[in-house]
């Protein structure tokens, strides 16, 4: 485990998926990260590569070969090699192996810098492409939850998220986690969204066309919130586990197959090509208050 602080914030990022796993405020003592509890569902934030989402059948096909990958792929599952460390900053590595090899036909170099600033912390997605002659094709993503806390007689319909620039929700509907076609539309009273749990029984919140940069997760009874700052990530994701005290914040590039998709990888929605030797470069950022 790894520990980042400085006089506002602190810290803990596990080396395995190089997954951020705490966030406190050193002023009121909130972790603003949820818990982990595995009877809900036993992550705080995996980092999704090099597919966001599921596929269909769990295979895809690429320059004629079949293989097959698991929902979000592989990186949150493997150990990560900390290249950089001090006080505020830490910088993890994942690269291509025999292993990852057989189910990515790519070479890659996935790096995530976390950072800390003032009440902030960042986290920034590097995508090498190492080859000489092949151009690589990826998705990637994130999948922060953040804590509804039921303490103080706090309740999880207390919470909202507040929109920067959307007024309504125009999502399409998870059926049997793929990406359907079929569409809903939730309408945003001055930007917010009310959290329920009813919201995400039918899976996650898949937005395609979403034009904020910020989301702010507050309540009603208390000062305690995040702002969850992101840019150029075409895809957004909002999920909870089923009755859980969380709500993720995921902004993605790339998704699921659609309910319709022909299963090649260069056909796949959101996919993203990098020619040779190029680098890819993302970052979100968490503001606590």
């Amino acid at each position: 485990m790894i520990f980042l602080e400085n006089e506002q914030i602190c810290t803990s990022i596990a080396s395995k998926g190089a997954e951020l796993q705490s966030l406190k405020s050193k002023k009121n003592n909130v972790n603003y990260l949820w818990n982990g509890n595995p009877e809900y569902w036993g992550k705080f934030s995996p980092v999704l590569f090099p597919i966001v989402g599921g596929l269909k059948n769990n295979t895809y096909y690429f320059e004629g070969k079949e293989y097959q990958l698991p929902r979000h792929g592989f990186a949150r599952d493997k150990d990560f090699q900390v290249k950089q460390l001090s006080a505020t900053e830490a910088l993890l590595t994942l690269s291509d192996d025999e292993e990852s090899l057989k189910v990515y036909p790519f070479r890659f170099v996935l790096q995530l810098r976390y950072q800390l600033s003032d009440r902030a912390i960042s986290c920034t997605y590097e995508v090498l492409n190492p080859d000489n002659e092949k151009s690589m094709l990826f998705s990637i993503g994130g999948h922060p939850a953040f804590a509804t806390s039921t303490e103080g007689g706090l309740k999880y319909t207390d919470y909202f998220l507040q929109f920067n620039k959307d007024t309504e929700l125009v999502y399409h509907k998870v059926k049997h986690d793929l990406i359907d076609s079929e569409t809903a539309v939730i309408e945003l009273k001055e930007g917010k969204l009310p959290l329920n749990h009813a919201l995400f029984y039918d899976d996650a919140l898949v937005l395609k066309t979403l034009k904020s940069d910020c989301i702010t997760l507050h309540n009603h009874k208390n000062k305690n919130g995040i702002h969850f700052r992101f840019k150029n990530f075409p895809f957004f994701g909002i999920w909870a586990a089923k009755n859980a005290d969380f709500v993720c914040l995921e902004p993605w590039c790339g998704l699921a197959d659609g309910t319709a998709h022909d299963q090649h990888i260069e056909h796949k929605e959101g996919i993203v090509t990098l020619g040779p030797n190029e680098t890819f470069v993302r970052k979100w950022e968490v503001e606590c208050f």
